[in-house]
């Protein structure tokens, strides 16, 4: 499947040979120290995302339960309310890791397609779930997708859109792969927007997080860039406007954990409705805080 093109890597860091050394340091496995952990950067080059992925895959759905204080649980069960799974639809998950969503959507029967741009996390995701008949595991890259035109009820992609390099035209992909009627459904992290629960919350990225990330996690400086990218990426309305931009209507967002993830909705334009439509009312724009 194709991926997004990435710039050629710069010395001391992994190229198609495999993980680079400390640069200086001879690569002789026998003397060689261990690789240089992947740390993707604001930057967002595609070959440094999906490395930092790769080898984060085994023990990262762990460590965001850790991280996160079991809230990912909720947030993966709001997400899966908000997608309404019906058998006889066709799901697409992008930004689907080792496919903990995407097994969600597939209990209700319908058929699901579990997509990540990693293959590290695809490998452990079919290795994980292997026995799950109506659910299939796709490397995939959000801007160029390899699906044809209206070929899914729904899309959605969980804590995934800010990792990627030209999110606008994800969003412009994630419609186009979308049948008229159909639904995009988007769980990300956000901006709170009570001030002082903000800066309790910026205190816990930039103090406590790290620490804890270097006690869980094999890749401690992966989680200095989460904190970074939660940083940079646009507050609800923002998100919202990229979403309207990309064709999208209906769009309409709510707040969860006061604000630390908010769920984005939206629908594809068009009359025909997708199969088995939900009948869950539209949410609007200023729904309150679900805790």
């Amino acid at each position: 499947m194709p991926t997004q093109a990435a710039p050629s890597a710069d010395a001391g860091e992994e190229g198609a040979a495999g993980p680079a050394y400390n640069e200086g340091v001879s690569n002789d496995p026998n003397t060689a120290p261990d690789p240089v952990p992947h740390r993707a950067d604001l930057g967002k080059d595609p070959s440094r995302v999906s490395g930092m992925f790769d080898e984060v895959a085994p023990h990262y759905d762990r460590t965001n339960t850790v991280l996160s204080l079991g809230n990912d649980q909720l947030w993966r069960i709001a997400t899966t309310r908000a997608v309404a799974p019906q058998s006889g639809q066709r799901i697409l998950d992008l930004a689907a890791g080792t496919g903990a969503s995407s097994v969600s959507f597939a209990r209700s029967g319908a058929e699901v397609v579990a997509a990540d741009f990693s293959p590290g996390m695809i490998a452990e995701g079919k290795r994980r779930h292997a026995g799950i008949p109506n659910l299939t595991f796709v490397e995939a890259d959000a801007t160029n997708l390899p699906f044809d035109d209206a070929e899914f009820d729904t899309v959605t992609i969980s804590f995934g859109l800010r990792n990627v390099v030209e999110p606008k035209k994800a969003l412009a992909e994630m419609l186009r792969v979308t049948k008229p009627g159909g639904r995009l459904v988007i769980c990300e992290f956000s901006h709170p927007p009570a001030p002082l629960f903000a800066g309790l919350y910026r205190f816990y990225n930039n103090r406590v997080l790290p620490l804890v990330a270097k006690a869980v996690s094999s890749n401690a400086p992966a989680y200095d860039y989460l904190n970074e990218s939660i940083q940079d990426w646009p507050a609800q309305a923002k998100l919202s406007a990229w979403i309207r931009e990309a064709g999208w209507t209906d769009v309409a967002h709510r707040d969860l954990s006061f604000g630390i993830v908010a769920l984005h909705r939206a629908t594809a334009p068009g009359s025909g409705p997708s199969t088995a439509p939900s009948t869950r009312a539209p949410e609007a724009e200023s729904t309150p805080t679900e805790r």
